[in-house]
């Protein structure tokens, strides 16, 4: 390959990259912005609803018996304590958008972000 076709190359390799990095930056910032924040963390054990509490109001809860313990502060929750090995579900640190959530699976529990008129996208 002589000098001008590696050229040709190198200024289409670098235009694939441009388009490449300004379509993942858009589709970036367009999933970001359609992120709600959420007014309620529910809290669900073995799939059954046993708390509600508003992201308005800091606060820490425990949770299923004291297994967990949650807290909630600045519209945010995060799992804070957890009685289970690997604590995978404090590592998750804080949600505050709608449907989003953390679950502890040896506990059964997770605690889902949900906004003021519960409507789902859709249901596992």
């Amino acid at each position: 390959m002589d000098g001008k076709n590696r050229r040709a190359t190198l200024v289409r390799d670098l235009i694939l990259i441009a388009v490449l990095l300004c379509l993942g930056i858009g589709l970036l910032v367009v999933s970001r912005s359609h992120n709600r924040t959420g007014a309620y963390a529910v809290v669900m054990v073995q799939n059954q609803e046993i708390a509600r509490y508003s992201l308005a109001v800091d606060g820490v809860y425990d949770i299923n018996d004291g297994t967990n313990t949650i807290e909630i502060k600045d519209g945010r929750v995060r799992m804070t304590e957890a009685v289970c090995l690997n604590h995978l579900c404090i590592r998750q640190g804080w949600i505050r958008f709608e449907n989003q959530s953390i679950v502890c699976l040896p506990n059964r529990l997770s605690v889902i972000v949900r906004g003021t008129d519960d409507s789902y996208d859709y249901v596992l």
